[in-house]
């Protein structure tokens, strides 16, 4: 009961902290609740945090795998400041006491498996995902019941810009998915997926299509929740390994049976595989694979965001994974419009052996792809904003993708003849 306590009073008395804007360093985070001054951003990108905790012996802040010790002032203010940070969408949190909360300055974003204060740095000179004087689309709360679940489940839809204005255009779908720990927030709100597509579709760069975003978790009645990790083992004994077949079967039935379905009725679709693409970031990356190789009779374009086929990494034989389907890679490639891969540089080691041991398997059987490396990111938000800015010109086109694509910010590029 005294820890609980004890918990409360400092969690009463976090508080944002006070100040005139024109007294302090540096511009507030965009991503602040309206009127607060901190965090605020300097000219370098460094952050400034600050909270007033008054009854706190300790304060931390983190953001994403970094952690940062606040120094606190007589009047019980503690602040600290971090490195330059990569421009993008970052989650960070507040450990008081070793207690990690959320900032009260700050908006919160589902991630990390829970609602998150988050903060976005700008990036100098790009602005594909910012809204601009441009044509507008929308998004959508779509609710749908889905028989395989036997719940009413949630997505969001993209609809492009004029999609009200004439009831006779039909358009393409791409279903995109979240990563673990994320749920079909993330696109809209981290991801700012509708700007992104503004954006092009206004500079004539990618067509008019409707995104389809639904959370990528799911369970049957009465099956067991088989959470989003390895299987445990007994103390001692080696990690198991991940059955991702297993593990996203009942999303991919939600998918094929109710998702798809629930979309071609309810909105104005073009219902056949060659307007339809999945992709996703990292675990919806895997899903999308997963997904659109065992379906190649709904899907035409596949791509995966910091992660793909290969799964969580190890040695990928292309006569036999996906159940063979690409163990005859000319017809394949006949049939499967766009394959799309992208890394950020700076990812985790085995993420980036994952997908680099998934292009080279890929491109050793001969297997038209793109791949796509972002230059200094890791396993983050502004990774995936560009893989998808790369993706969404590729989908949809009258003709086959050019042979080297004329990527925005070329890096790596892998379309086999």
């Amino acid at each position: 009961m005294k820890k609980i306590s004890t918990l409360v009073a400092i969690i009463g008395l976090a508080a944002a902290v006070p100040g005139r804007s024109g007294d302090l360093p540096g511009v507030p985070a965009s991503t602040n609740i309206p009127g607060q001054n901190y965090p605020r951003i300097l000219p370098d990108l460094r952050v400034v945090f600050s909270v007033k905790a008054p009854a706190a012996q300790s304060i931390i802040f983190g953001v994403a795998e970094r952690r940062y010790p606040a120094v606190r002032d007589a009047n019980g203010i503690w602040t600290a400041t971090t490195d330059p940070q990569m421009p993008g969408f970052h989650y960070y949190w507040i450990v008081i006491d070793g207690r990690s909360l959320d900032d009260p300055a700050s908006e919160t974003f589902y991630g990390y498996g829970r609602e998150s204060s988050g903060i976005e740095i700008p990036e100098a000179g790009v602005d594909y995902y910012d809204a601009k004087n441009v044509p507008h689309g929308e998004i959508r709360e779509h609710w749908y019941y889905a028989k395989t679940t036997s719940e009413w489940r949630r997505a969001f839809v993209y609809t492009p810009p004029g999609y009200d204005a004439d009831t006779s255009t039909r358009y393409p779908v791409l279903y995109l998915q979240h990563g673990s720990g994320e749920d079909e927030r993330g696109w809209p709100m981290q991801g700012r997926v509708n700007f992104i597509l503004d954006n092009l579709i206004a500079e004539q760069k990618a067509k008019p299509m409707l995104i389809v975003m639904e959370t990528g978790y799911a369970h049957k009645p009465g099956e067991p929740n088989m959470g989003l990790g390895p299987p445990p083992q007994p103390k001692g004994a080696p990690p198991a390994p991940w059955d991702l077949g297993k593990l996203f079967m009942p999303f991919e039935e939600v998918m094929v049976n109710d998702l798809i379905p629930a979309i071609d009725s309810a909105y104005r679709t073009l219902p056949d595989r060659e307007h339809r693409a999945i992709a996703g970031l990292s675990m919806g990356g895997m899903q999308a694979f997963q997904i659109g190789l065992s379906h190649l009779d709904l899907f035409d374009y596949l791509g995966g965001f910091s992660g793909g086929g290969g799964g969580a990494g190890g040695p990928v034989d292309l006569k036999t994974a996906h159940g063979g389907v690409m163990a005859d890679a000319d017809a394949f490639n006949r049939r499967v419009r766009v394959v799309f891969l992208g890394i950020g540089t700076a990812e985790p080691e085995r993420m980036l052996r994952s997908v680099q041991g998934y292009h080279d398997a890929l491109q050793a059987a001969g297997i038209k792809h793109v791949f796509y490396e972002s230059p200094g990111t890791a396993h983050e938000w502004l990774t995936w904003r560009r893989d998808l800015h790369e993706f969404a010109p590729l989908l949809f086109r009258d003709e086959k993708p050019p042979r080297k694509p004329s990527f925005w910010n070329a890096l790596t590029h892998d379309f086999s003849s």
